[in-house]
C-alpha cells in the first residue's frame, strides 16, 4: 500500500515527509494506522548524528494507533484495538526478560539495523530504497509495521495522544525515579532538565512522597511546568541549584538526583556529583552522544561518601507491565498526561515542531494523524 512518512535521508537534514511503500505484515506483525506520536529528542539525535542509526530511516517511538490488519500467527492483538508501544522489543525468554529486565532484552542488539525483527529484512520503501525504522517503530509516519511484541492494547477511552506519550516521555521520567534511584519516601530529589521527561520524573517523586523536589532548567517556561507538575523548587542551573538544596536540607544535599536533560554531557556530572549526599545516587536517562567523552570526576567523593552513577534505559521499567498500569493510574487522576501536550502538528509539519521544541517552546508537541 501507498503511505507517507517523515523521512531522514542523510545528517544535518529535516525529515522528509514523503510517499512510501508499505508491504503488508508478514508472521507476527502487524499493520497499525497511526493516530498519534510524540516529538522525542531522541528521534533530533538521529538528525544530528549523535545517535548512530542506519540511513535512510523513519523517526518515532513514541504513539498511538488502530491496528488494522495482523500477519499470520499474531496472537496479542487484533483488528480495531487500540495500542501503544513498546520503544523497546522484549523476547521474554532471554537472561535479562527472564530477571525481570525486558528493558534490556537481548533483542536490543537488532535495534540499529532498523529492520523487522523475526527475519531482519524491511516493509518500508521509498525512492527503489529500504527504510530503517527508529526503535524498529517508524511513528513518523500515517501507517506502519511492526511485531506484535511491540504493540501494548490499551482501553479505547483513552484519547490517542496521551495513551502515546507513555510509550516513551512518560515511562522514561516515572520509572527513572520509581525503579532506578531507590527513592524512599522523604527523600529530596533533583531534576535535572524539566522537558517531556522531566515533568514525569517530577511527578513520580511527588507520587513516591519526596520532601523536596528541584526542577533545573534554563527556560523559565519548563520552570513553570515543573511546580505545575509538582516541584516544590526551581533553579535556572546546576550552580544556582546547588546553592538552594543545601540549604533546604540543612546541608545533607540530595539523596537521588534524576538527569534529564536533552543531551549528556561529561562536564555537568561532577557539579552533579558535588549536589549529591552521602549515600545518594545520580541517574542519567537521557542520551549522550555515542562513544566516550571527556569526565573530570572527584573520585574521593565518590566513594568516600559512597555515591552512586547509574544508567536507565526506558526507566528501567518491564514496559509490557508498566506501561498498562501508568495507563490505570491516567485514568484514576493520579498522573497528569493532558497538561503534557503543548501543541499538535500535522506530519508534514514535523520540522516545525522540532523547530519549536529547540527553541522551548513546547513540553511536548504531537503529530496527529488528518486523515
Amino acid at each position: 500500500m501507498q503511505t507517507e512518512a517523515a523521512v531522514l535521508w542523510g545528517r544535518g537534514e529535516e525529515w522528509s515527509v514523503e510517499s512510501i511503500e508499505l508491504d503488508e505484515p508478514r508472521r507476527n506483525e502487524v499493520l497499525i494506522r497511526m493516530e498519534s506520536t510524540g516529538l522525542c529528542h531522541s528521534d533530533g539525535h538521529l538528525a544530528t548524528g549523535a545517535l548512530p542509526s542506519a540511513l535512510p530511516i523513519i523517526g518515532g517511538h513514541e504513539g498511538a494507533g488502530v491496528v488494522e490488519r495482523v500477519g499470520e500467527g499474531v496472537t496479542r492483538v487484533k483488528p480495531g484495538d487500540h495500542v501503544t508501544f513498546s520503544s523497546v522489543p522484549s523476547c521474554g525468554r532471554c537472561p535479562a526478560c527472564a530477571s525481570g529486565h525486558q528493558n534490556q532484552c537481548d533483542r536490543l542488539g537488532i535495534m540499529g539495523s532498523g529492520k523487522q525483527l523475526e527475519d531482519q529484512t524491511a516493509r518500508h520503501h521509498a525512492r527503489d530504497e529500504d527504510l530503517a525504522l527508529m526503535c524498529l517503530l517508524g511513528t513518523f509516519s500515517r501507517h506502519t509495521v511492526i511485531h506484535e511484541s511491540q504493540a501494548i492494547p490499551f482501553d479505547p477511552g483513552i484519547p490517542f495522544a496521551q495513551a502515546g506519550l507513555v510509550s516513551c516521555a512518560v515511562i522514561t521520567g516515572w520509572g527513572s525515579v520509581i525503579h532506578a534511584s531507590g527513592i524512599k519516601p522523604g527523600d529530596d530529589v533533583v531534576v535535572i532538565g524539566v522537558g517531556g521527561v522531566g515533568v514525569n520524573a517530577v511527578q513520580a517523586a511527588r507520587f513516591a512522597g519526596a520532601r523536596t523536589i528541584v526542577g533545573v532548567d534554563p527556560v523559565a517556561a519548563k520552570r513553570d511546568f515543573a511546580l505545575h507538575f509538582g516541584a516544590t523548587h526551581v533553579a535556572e542551573s546546576i550552580e544556582a541549584a546547588y546553592d538552594l538544596v543545601k540549604a533546604e536540607t540543612k546541608g545533607r544535599l540530595a539523596q537521588r538526583v534524576i538527569v534529564t536533560m536533552d543531551a549528556t554531557r561529561g562536564e555537568v556530572l561532577q557539579p552533579i556529583l558535588r549536589m549529591t549526599g552521602k549515600l545518594g545516587r545520580i541517574v542519567l536517562c537521557s542520551l549522550a552522544a555515542a562513544g566516550p567523552q571527556p569526565l573530570t570526576l572527584n573520585l574521593f567523593d565518590l566513594t568516600m561518601r559512597e555515591k552512586q552513577i547509574v544508567g536507565s534505559l526506558s526507566g528501567s521499567a518491564n514496559p509490557n507491565d508498566e506501561i498498562p498500569r501508568l495507563l490505570d493510574l491516567y485514568q484514576r487522576g493520579l498522573l497528569n498526561l493532558d497538561d503534557q501536550i503543548s501543541r499538535s502538528y500535522q506530519l508534514e509539519e514535523i520540522n516545525k515542531g522540532y523547530a519549536d521544541m529547540k527553541d522551548g517552546v513546547n513540553l511536548r508537541g504531537v503529530l496527529v494523524n488528518g486523515n
